[in-house]
């Protein structure tokens, strides 16, 4: 049976029809769903497995990126939202979804304390937008990256340096937290750029809570799920055409909403 998605949207969210194409050919059904909707209960959290909250810039970012958004589910969908992820389920929150589930205290929820910001999304060293690609290692296993050692997606933010206090970068660490961090990969060195964007401490670009089935992260991997999107493909096309390899279809970003799927298929 194929695991049910539920998409957000609503007030700026504006990567949704991207993240439900992803899961949809990942072998998911997805729906995209404003959050009024889900308030006014012509939907439900509990017919889902999965949560998706896409990138965009919700309200505007106008009173941080991610906290509008975060404070209407805390005052709205907060009893549904922790009923949702004491089961065996998952939730991505991926850039701006990011900064809510950070602003809503799904992330990093160290010692399990939903509902209480322990972290925070902050400006880029550089105070502006920035838009490229990078090259992430995996440091921890969860549901969504099972399998991937290194992977490249885009990243398209102002505010994606993550931030924390000594003593959460610390538990980050030992209970095995950090997700994915920036590094000097292929796409780094094939364009000549430094690894870290924008600034972020311990060079992380995604964390997960302790069960793992909670990922946020800045890099978008739907905007990264097929081969043509990566900013070498016609490099790699032609290194594919010479060794006589059929072009693969797939991006490397693709892999985590299959994770996704076969987490529930087994």
């Amino acid at each position: 049976m194929k695991p049910k998605v539920l998409v957000f949207s609503g007030y700026g969210l504006n990567s949704e029809a991207e993240t439900k194409y992803a899961f949809d050919t990942a072998g998911a059904v997805a729906t995209i769903v404003h959050i009024n909707d889900l308030i006014e209960n012509k939907k439900r959290l509990s017919d889902f497995q999965i949560l998706a909250f896409p990138g965009g810039f919700s309200y505007g970012d106008d009173t941080g990126s991610g906290n509008a958004y975060a404070n209407k589910l805390r005052n709205h969908l907060w009893p549904e939202i922790i009923s949702f992820i004491r089961n065996d389920k998952l939730v991505i929150g991926i850039c701006n979804g990011f900064q809510i589930l950070v602003n809503l205290g799904l992330l990093p929820a160290v010692d399990k304390n939903y509902g209480i910001r322990q972290a925070a999304l902050i400006h880029n060293n550089q105070a502006r937008l920035i838009t490229r690609w990078v090259d992430l290692s995996v440091e921890n296993r969860t549901p969504w990256t099972a399998g991937i050692k290194q992977i490249s997606m885009p990243v398209a933010h102002g505010e994606g340096k993550f931030h924390a206090g000594p003593d959460i970068m610390k538990k980050l660490q030992s209970k095995k937290m950090v997700a994915l961090r920036f590094i000097r990969g292929e796409i780094c060195s094939y364009a000549d750029l430094p690894a870290n964007p924008n600034g972020s401490s311990d060079d992380i670009a995604g964390i997960s809570d302790e069960s793992g089935r909670i990922l946020g992260l800045m890099p978008h991997p739907e905007r990264a799920q097929f081969f043509h999107q990566l900013p070498h493909w016609t490099y790699l096309a032609d290194q594919y055409k010479r060794e006589g390899k059929e072009l693969p279809r797939n991006g490397p970003g693709h892999q985590i909403f299959v994770n996704a799927v076969r987490y529930f298929r087994n």
